[in-house]
């Protein structure tokens, strides 16, 4: 290819660098609106979308990790994960209400050291997530990063870039499909690991769909359902951690035995569900 030929195709189509601003920007926008919205009227389900748009940058920049410096990279990464977790713990009491109501039908109430935990944890997420510095903070790793990018002196076609770093994330879910597939169904953390790496391959189709080469909606179809799935048994994992390592929350329900012995048979039979889909997709 003579460079007339190259400089003509980096016109008709950007450059991966190029690019990133113009992916991430609209992010970084939504999760500053969603914080104020989080500081103004603070809910759970405030705080969740704010938790999937940090997921999602996070998604981002791990796409972006060949073109970014390998430790600056992370530590934006680990950031986006701590401000995801901040943003998710008052969402997990949510669920777990809704798995206690489902465990006992409607019968007694539920006992009001949840909802003040549910509380204290909405109130917690409030503070870190409308901190004024929340603004500064991911902008200035939005600038940092298009800064670096654009400071490179290669450039990579932004269709090559992305139909690569698609396809290493998909790699990356099959691996993890293969190690849940070869263990035993009460290795949660495996399936855990399919689950995020199927988000992550979700988030990256849903930036990149318009430039993709090939069509993709099979392959979203197949993540959305692994991630309903999965996510149902994530749900009653996470809530019956929740019970376990917090004595108190136990304390005002009436039988304690019993409602573990409900959540431990609820895992598996979500894990039963999770690995009957997991050896579908295999075959």
């Amino acid at each position: 290819m003579g460079n007339g030929e190259l400089e003509h195709r980096e016109l008709r189509e950007p450059s991966a660098q190029a690019a990133f601003s113009d992916i991430a920007s609209p992010i970084v926008d939504e999760a500053i609106e969603q914080a104020k919205g989080v500081a103004s009227n603070p809910s759970a389900e405030g705080l969740h979308q704010l938790r999937i748009s940090m997921r999602r940058l996070r998604s981002l920049w791990w796409s972006y990790r060949p073109l970014l410096d390998a430790g600056e990279n992370t530590r934006q990464g680990d950031l986006f994960r701590s401000l995801s977790d901040s943003a998710g713990k008052a969402r997990d009491y949510d669920i777990l209400i809704e798995l206690l109501k489902q465990q006992q039908r409607g019968g007694k109430a539920l006992p009001s050291e949840i909802s003040d935990a549910r509380q204290k944890a909405l109130d917690t997420g409030r503070t870190v997530l409308s901190n004024p510095e929340m603004k500064t903070i991911l902008l200035d790793a939005l600038s940092q990063a298009t800064r670096e990018l654009a400071a490179r002196k290669d450039r990579t076609p932004l269709q090559t870039f992305s139909d690569g770093r698609v396809i290493a994330s998909e790699k990356q879910l099959r691996r993890r499909m293969r190690r849940a597939a070869t263990v035993k169904n009460s290795n949660v953390a495996a399936f855990h690991d399919v689950r995020k790496a199927g988000k992550k391959t979700r988030y990256l189709l849903e930036l990149f769909g318009p430039v993709l080469s090939g069509g993709h909606g099979k392959a979203l179809n197949r993540l959305k359902k692994i991630q309903k799935r999965f996510g149902a048994l994530n749900d009653v994992v996470v809530s019956e951690n929740l019970l376990r390592n917090n004595a108190s929350l136990l304390a005002g329900i009436a039988d304690p035995e019993k409602t573990l012995k409900w959540f431990r048979k609820e895992r598996e039979r979500r894990l039963r569900a999770a690995a009957a889909l997991l050896r579908k997709y295999r075959k």
